[in-house]
């Protein structure tokens, strides 16, 4: 363990559960940002060092990341914020996680910093936490169950409990994605697409869900697994009822810029935390569902968990402790499985409190 852990966004609501996460592993890791009151605040108390440092600025974040290091960060937007953190680590060649759900930030590592990280020696694990963690992992279960006939995967997230538990943050980086172009897997190529092209139910807790469709790290990441899938289908049932009303929005224009800024405004005006008593019913379903060719179900596995932003945390944790004691499989954009092998994630995703 030469390198440390460096974490952005400890002074904000995912980040500051992070940081407590990885205390709680008995790691000590280095709070950045730049707010230094406020990190000097939250060291003494959790007893870990602080730096100073702009999380947008990639000179400022490269001055404190070396190749044997851990960056872990919580700031998002991602799409706006995000990109200077991302390039710090693979000047680096250092571990990077993140804790976006964005999917536009998630193909742009992918497809155009993976093979940039791949020549630096950097390890790029976008995506590590509720989203999308649960997804690979059920889908890579439901594989090993469904063997050699898989052709197509399905992966559906769902809440339960209806009460104010997202972050100002959430509902932030969902206003930033509006009308962004999607993707998924048809044909074994990534397509693009507007999200929640397309509406699937579930069935979760005995009864069926709606979701409509997104980008994920399933289609990067399945594929992987599994050279002869077809299509990997990522779906959000968030909405519940307005399901079908987002499926509908996704084949008009894009939102115009200036509705979006007043919505982003709005959401500013939001508590920054979420309501913990909503937040301790709330619970996490994800379902994996495995076909053939001719649509055959082969094989379903079904995951829950805590609430999203106490899995994030500790998924972001154990990921982070992990690849600084033991090191990851691969370089490039990798994917939680392809890094730390199925027995290894599913272990880990336990000790999150994700399990089938």
């Amino acid at each position: 363990m030469s390198g440390r852990i460096v974490l952005f966004g400890a002074t904000g609501y995912t980040g500051g559960r992070t940081a407590e996460a990885l205390v709680g592993r008995g790691v000590r890791p280095v709070l950045a940002g730049r707010d230094a009151a406020r990190l000097a605040a939250l060291g003494e108390r959790l007893g870990c060092p602080t730096a100073t440092a702009e999380v947008t600025d990639v000179a400022s974040v490269s001055a404190l990341v070396g190749p044997d290091d851990v960056l872990v960060t919580t700031v998002g937007p991602f799409a706006r914020l995000g990109g200077a953190a991302l390039a710090a680590a693979v000047s680096a060649g250092a571990t990077y996680l993140d804790s976006t759900g964005e999917p536009p930030f998630v193909r742009e590592v992918f497809t155009l910093q993976g093979p940039a990280a791949e020549r630096s020696g950097a390890r790029l694990l976008t995506a590590f936490g509720h989203d999308y963690v649960p997804g690979v992992l059920a889908g890579a279960l439901a594989l090993r169950e469904a063997g050699e006939r898989a052709a197509r995967v399905d992966v559906g997230y769902f809440l339960s409990g209806h009460d104010r538990w997202f972050s100002r943050g959430t509902v932030t980086s969902l206003i930033g994605i509006a009308g962004t172009p999607g993707y998924t897997l048809r044909h074994g190529a990534l397509r693009t697409e507007n999200a929640g092209a397309r509406l699937r139910t579930y069935e979760v807790e005995g009864r069926p869900r709606p979701g409509v469709s997104i980008g994920g790290v399933e289609q990067f990441a399945l594929p992987r697994l599994h050279p002869g899938l077809g299509t990997v289908d990522v779906h959000l049932g968030w909405f519940g009822a307005l399901s079908g009303i987002v499926h509908a929005a996704s084949r008009l224009p894009a939102p115009p810029t200036p509705l979006l800024a007043g919505l982003a405004r709005l959401a500013g005006r939001l508590p920054r935390d979420p309501s913990g008593e909503a937040l301790a019913r709330c619970r996490s379903h994800v379902v994996a569902e495995v076909f053939d060719a001719y649509g055959t179900l082969l094989a379903r596995t079904r995951l829950t968990a805590p609430d999203p932003y106490a899995l994030t945390a500790d998924l972001l944790a154990w990921g982070a402790a992990r690849a600084l004691a033991q090191g990851v499989t691969g370089v490039g954009a990798l994917d939680p499985v392809g890094a730390f092998g199925l027995d290894a994630l599913q272990e880990g995703a336990a000790s999150a409190g994700l399990t089938a």
